[in-house]
């Protein structure tokens, strides 16, 4: 029989199987891609892996193809009442209600786990009881699974300072990382509230709460298509990331040069948006001055080419 274990904080509280691992998978049309990211879970040759996907309305049948799979019990299928769309943080927490791993991955639907990224990264945990997440290398894939770049983190220290996730957004949440439940526990729900840039928010969150560390393996495949949530709503993306940034300052004791860097950079990423939209133009000219007054030093090498934009 497996061991259970209960976690309680405040109002809150997740009972978790030992040893466990859940994934949980948000779908919102991805038809074409959710059978293969579904394979790359079940393919793990960890023994103890609970799948639960979570239709957030799809329309393009991708949560039909997926109930075969919960028909047969090889995973859990969760829709919100109604079929309706609230957004993938309402997804992911329908997933974080019912899950009972004493760890959590989360998996867009149009990526892929590399094959052992599961065992791995639990044997990373035992070694380490002190690290609360623990994150590794992967590739960036095109919409037929050609390599098109590395990700990888080899070369950096990290130091586990929440000022550094808050400045650089340095690697990713969803597809590379285990994070033990216990400190979702401790950092709550994903933000409902916003429709951009949820991922990013629990990231920092998490960082606030717990030691993270970089396991030097491949791990996951990051699919870049033209109608990934990354290639699309960049306005509406940095608009969110002032609003993180606001209550990040409000909540954590961050340095006051993490926060006013961060402000700049995202103040520039806004205005760069709106350039790119044509759209806005004295916002966009107030954006670029703010971020110049800001962080002068940094706006300075872009003007000079010594920094590109990416």
């Amino acid at each position: 029989m497996r061991a259970y274990y209960r976690v309680q904080k405040g109002l809150g509280r997740m009972s978790y199987i030992v040893g466990r691992v859940s994934v949980l998978i948000p779908l919102y049309n991805r038809a074409s891609y959710i059978l293969e990211t579904i394979q790359s879970v079940l393919g793990q040759d960890y023994p103890d892996i609970e799948l639960i996907v979570i239709d957030d309305g799809s329309t393009d049948g991708g949560d039909v193809l997926v109930e075969q799979f919960a028909n047969r019990g090889e995973l859990q299928l969760l829709r919100h009442p109604g079929r309706i769309n609230k957004g993938q943080a309402a997804a992911l927490n329908l997933g974080l209600a019912i899950a009972t791993g004493e760890f959590i991955a989360v998996l867009d639907s149009d990526d892929l786990y590399v094959p052992g990224k599961i065992s791995k990264q639990v044997a990373f945990f035992r070694e380490n009881p002190d690290v609360g997440l623990v994150y590794g290398n992967g590739k960036g894939i095109d919409a037929v699974g050609n390599v098109i770049y590395e990700i990888n983190y080899d070369n950096r220290v990290e130091r586990s300072d929440p000022n550094d996730v808050l400045l650089d957004c340095y690697f990713l949440l969803p597809q590379n990382s285990l994070v033990r439940a216990s400190v979702y526990q401790q950092a709550g729900n994903f933000d409902e509230s916003l429709r951009s840039g949820q991922d990013h928010d629990m990231l920092i969150r998490l960082a606030e709460q717990t030691k993270i560390a970089h396991q030097s393996i491949d791990s996951f495949r990051y699919r870049r298509h033209g109608d990934s949530i990354s290639a699309k709503g960049t306005e509406t993306r940095w608009r969110c990331g002032l609003i993180i940034l606001d209550k990040a300052a409000k909540r954590y004791p961050y340095k006051s040069s993490t926060l006013r860097k961060r402000r700049a950079l995202v103040n520039f990423r806004l205005a760069h948006a709106l350039y790119q939209k044509k759209a806005n133009r004295f916002e966009m000219l107030w954006r670029l001055l703010v971020a110049g007054v800001l962080d002068p030093l940094r706006s300075l090498a872009v003007l000079t080419g010594k920094e590109k934009v990416k």
